[in-house]
Parts: C-alpha cells; sequence; structure tokens
C-alpha cells in the first residue's frame, strides 16, 4: 500500500510545467484584482504538493489527470529538485500570506510578483529555477547526494512515471 504522504521520485516535466502554469494563472489574478488572500489558496496547494505530490492538491490532480496527458508522452524528470521547488513555492506564498494578515500588503504583492516571474519561467520555458538551486545545493554538499540518486544517474529517469 502506497503511503499518503511522500513525493514521488520520478515526476512528469509537463505535469509540473501545467501545474506552474495554473499557478501564474492564480498568482496573475490575485495581482490583477487585487485578492492577495488567494495567496493562501496558494499556499496551501504548496503544501500539498510539498507532502504529497500531486495526490491531494487539485491543481496537481488537473495538471497529471487532464492536462499533462493531452500535451504527449510524459518527460520523466527527478523529484527531488521539484519537490524543493514547491517549498520554495510555499515559502513565497505564505510569506505573502502572513504579510497581508499582519498589514503589509506592499510585501505580500511582492512576494507574489517574485512567485509569478519564476512560476512563468517554469510554465512557459521550462525553467525551473527551485530545481536550478538544488543542483547548486547538491554540489555545494547542502543536500546529500543520496538525496536524489537520479539527478547524478540519468539512467534512473527513464523509469516510468507513477500516476498519482
Amino acid at each position: 500500500m502506497r503511503s499518503l504522504i511522500g513525493f514521488p521520485a520520478v515526476v512528469n516535466e509537463k505535469a509540473a510545467r501545467a501545474v506552474a502554469g495554473q499557478v501564474v494563472v492564480v498568482t496573475a489574478l490575485a495581482l490583477a484584482t487585487g485578492w492577495l488572500w488567494l495567496s493562501a489558496v496558494l499556499a496551501v496547494g504548496f503544501a500539498l504538493r510539498v507532502a504529497s505530490g500531486p495526490r491531494f492538491d487539485p491543481f496537481g490532480q488537473l495538471a497529471t489527470k487532464v492536462l499533462a496527458p493531452r500535451l504527449g508522452a510524459p518527460v520523466v524528470v527527478a523529484g527531488p529538485p521539484k519537490r524543493f521547488a514547491q517549498g520554495v513555492g510555499f515559502v513565497f506564498t505564505a510569506g505573502a500570506t502572513a504579510a497581508l494578515a499582519l498589514g503589509a500588503p506592499v510585501v505580500a504583492v511582492g512576494l507574489l510578483a517574485v512567485l509569478l516571474v519564476f512560476a512563468s519561467l517554469e510554465a512557459v520555458v521550462g525553467f525551473c529555477a527551485g530545481c536550478f538551486v538544488f543542483g547548486y545545493l547538491m554540489r555545494w554538499g547542502v543536500v546529500p547526494e543520496e538525496t536524489c540518486a537520479a539527478c547524478n544517474d540519468i539512467s534512473l529517469r527513464r523509469r516510468e512515471v507513477q500516476p498519482a
């Protein structure tokens, strides 16, 4: 029986980009309308994805079950860098939510604007800034190599992507 908590070892890059696209839409909506409370919705989604991948997250479910299958064959990438990136997204959205609660909407807008830029890079051109930073953290020894065997061994990335 599969554990309810835990991130997949490998993920479909197309699904990750589809999730990022949804984050872009909601973040842009929050910034355009002033509905900064949407940062709390985004934070919950990031927290769910960090804890269990796409399993319980509506964005993750839509991406893995509906959007990514329509984009062609899966492109398999290592899971740990994507989990780290989701964690960074959580920090930004939780920070925006806290700033809003503390009466600092300008800080919330700034954090959401940064999120919008990096989520757009992931969704549109496939550049995952969190994954980029994760790679450096591994090289510097901050993240142990055993955390992501697939990051160092390309043959491990060729496994089938497990459905969420």
